[in-house]
């Protein structure tokens, strides 16, 4: 696999890894990768769905699962503090790698399919990263570590028909980006990086609703490679990463011209990926 020397190296500090979503797509790859590369990494996952499912009974024994609805903030609480117990009583000294992987997207024009199901995509991909990140960071300072956000590439562009999901991304982008300046400031020991990955042959686009229309050929990124590129990032220091160079040259092509034109041109892109009668 591309860059494994590099993505080990990037795991060789930490005690334990906290993340979210790991039950799917993306953060499933993650479990996957870190139980190759480092076997006996302690992994604390946060999710409704248990992850173990997936996995040997071998990696089961280092994967731990806090059930957690992360749109609920009280579930979140008090998921966090067990999971903050379990890594002091449990876990080695050592630093350790908390992972906001969690998010979900709707490509409708606002506010289908719903205000509600809205709301709740602004609470996961944004509420809850700021809450988690927050509940865990005095962890974080105690024994060191680093925070990874799993933003996107639409967190570079306006995105009509996807409005309120590219505005979540974009937030993860530059909070993360923010956040680390602060942390690196008040020499925390503790940094932050921003992954922003583009289209991903996960069931994102299913739940979007816009199904296999959104996986373009030659675009699409199996979720190990961007597991993999996202850990050489971290391993190399970098605050921020776009997987794949023609994910990298669509968003500086995105920062060349003005917002209203990125819009119209990702507008009219999102529109033709819709299935026919546009429902999610």
């Amino acid at each position: 696999m591309r860059g494994v020397p590099s993505a080990s190296a990037a795991l060789q500090p930490f005690s334990a890894v906290v993340l979210t979503g790991g039950s799917s797509g993306i953060g499933k790859s993650f479990i996957k990768l870190i139980r190759k590369l480092k076997p006996d990494l302690v992994v604390c996952n946060l999710s409704r769905r248990d992850p173990a499912e997936f996995f040997s009974a071998a990696d089961r024994q280092f994967l731990n699962h806090f059930a957690c609805d992360l749109s609920r903030p009280a579930e979140l609480a008090a998921a966090a503090a067990k999971v903050t117990a379990f890594v002091e009583g449990e876990a080695p000294p050592g630093p350790v790698l908390l992972i906001n992987n969690s998010g979900f997207g709707a490509f409708t024009p606002f506010p289908e399919p719903n205000l509600e199901r809205q709301l709740e995509m602004v609470d996961v991909n944004v509420r809850a990263v700021v809450h988690l990140t927050g509940l865990l960071l005095p962890l974080l300072r105690r024994r060191g570590g680093a925070i990874m956000n799993v933003a996107s590439v639409v967190g570079f562009m306006p995105t009509p028909q996807a409005a309120t999901y590219g505005a979540t991304k974009a937030f993860v982008l530059n909070w993360t980006v923010a956040l680390n300046d602060e942390l690196r400031a008040a020499n925390t020991g503790v940094r932050a990086i921003a992954v922003c990955p583009g289209t991903t042959a996960t069931s994102f686009f299913d739940v979007a609703g816009v199904g296999k229309a959104g996986m373009k050929a030659g675009m699409t990124m199996t979720t190990a490679e961007v597991v993999t590129i996202a850990l050489e990032a971290l391993a190399a220091g970098k605050v921020q990463v776009v997987t794949g160079w023609k994910n990298r040259l669509m968003t500086f092509a995105a920062t060349c011209v003005s917002k209203p034109w990125a819009a119209s041109i990702t507008g009219a892109v999102l529109r033709r990926m819709r299935p026919p009668g546009g429902g999610a």
